[in-house]
């Protein structure tokens, strides 16, 4: 469980982007760019992380932060390879992705070969609030995996989009 109030928790900026996810908090925020609080506390000193519509951003251009590598073979997973087989497996996370002009979040299952597959794509305006989604993961063969939340760029200046509590269910 990672609720980026005292770091990124293992979770690490790729280095193949444009530009990186910032932890921050809503009371450093600009007026108008990003979420009033965080989802965990609920308050403007509870950390998230955050990427912004910028002057220093084209549009398109895409952040991402991927979890540490979770392995199919460790002692967890092999006693729950029937959870696993059933797609019970995982993440929870909560979003912010407000603004008129906010770019996409695109979540990826990628295995240490580096095949992407796609679990989740949003794009544009989702409300000024927070919201969480589950999503499954895949249990395809014994290969090692990680989790990238990918943010997209859009056009407005004040748009941004929000991550907080990533969590993984305990069966990895």
């Amino acid at each position: 469980h990672c609720n980026f109030e005292f770091d990124l928790c293992g979770w690490k900026q790729d280095e193949n982007d444009d530009f990186d996810w910032h932890l921050r908090t809503s009371s450093t925020a600009k007026l108008g760019t990003g979420p009033a609080t965080d989802h965990t506390l609920q308050e403007p000193s509870g950390h998230y992380i955050f990427i912004k519509n910028s002057f220093f951003q084209l549009p398109g251009q895409k952040a991402r932060i991927s979890s540490p590598v979770l392995s199919r073979r460790n002692k967890n997973c092999k006693v729950c390879e029937s959870v696993i087989a059933a797609g019970k497996t995982l993440i929870i996370f909560c979003y912010h992705m407000y603004g008129a002009h906010v770019g996409s979040l695109i979540i990826y299952q990628r295995t240490t070969l580096k095949h992407e597959k796609i679990l989740l794509n949003l794009t544009g305006n989702q409300g000024n609030f927070w919201q969480c989604k589950a999503l499954n993961l895949s249990g395809d063969g014994d290969e090692d995996f990680q989790v990238v939340f990918e943010g997209i760029a859009g056009k407005g200046p004040k748009d941004g989009i929000a991550l907080d509590d990533l969590t993984f269910s305990r069966e990895c």
